[in-house]
């Protein structure tokens, strides 16, 4: 799994997701990808409409704010809203087309779960994801990514590399469902989330039960 980005190229990263709420592995997964491919910036990127989610995201305006909080200390990142903007349901392919056709000389690198991987191939036009950007997917310690997801994409899993990070067992999942008990505080999440993160999530009452 290797990739042969254009040399001197500008590296820009992105990395997209709901961000309901951003939370302390977000953190560790922008630090790592900053460091581990030496981005020039990397765009972080809250989901506007998500067309494959079940559930309701929280309003937009709250997974914006507490995402310009959580990330507001790390250099060279850059808390991206077009996704939020646009109209309609959200596909990960128009953002990456927009910012190459911003960046045309530039090298894209798309971060993901391996959970996200694992249905890769059901991503609107995954195939022309494939030309633009060279995927990156975060490989927390003891997870099964197994060498044959890579081989499903014979001829094209040079276009891949792994994201190692350590493992936290934190969720956004979790997290709303402490907050949703009624139990948790802003100080019982505040291991899980940047403080500025838990402090907006209590003063507006998110997660919790109607």
């Amino acid at each position: 799994m290797s990739a042969t980005p254009v040399p001197g190229a500008r590296r820009i990263g992105v990395f997209g997701g709901a961000f309901d709420p951003p939370h302390n592995a977000h953190i560790a997964l922008a630090q790592a990808a900053l460091g581990q491919f030496g981005l020039d910036v990397l765009y972080v990127v809250p989901t506007g409409q998500a067309w494959h989610k079940a559930r309701a995201l929280s309003a937009p305006v709250h997974r914006l704010a507490m995402t310009r909080l959580a990330f507001k200390d790390l250099p060279h990142v850059v808390v991206d809203e077009r996704e939020i903007q646009r109209a309609g349901p959200t596909f990960t392919i128009d953002t990456l087309e927009a910012l190459q056709a911003e960046n045309p000389q530039a090298q894209l690198y798309l971060f993901i779960g391996a959970d996200q991987f694992s249905a890769f191939r059901q991503w609107h036009r995954w195939q022309d994801i494939l030309e633009i950007a060279i995927i990156c997917i975060a490989d927390r310690a003891q997870s099964a990514l197994a060498q044959t997801q890579f081989d499903a994409y014979a001829g094209g899993n040079y276009r891949f590399f792994k994201l190692e990070l350590p493992l936290m067992p934190v969720s956004a999942t979790r997290i709303r469902q402490l907050m949703a008990s009624g139990k948790a505080s802003a100080a019982a999440i505040v291991q899980l989330v940047p403080e500025p993160v838990a402090r907006y999530i209590s003063l507006n009452q998110l997660y919790r039960p109607h």
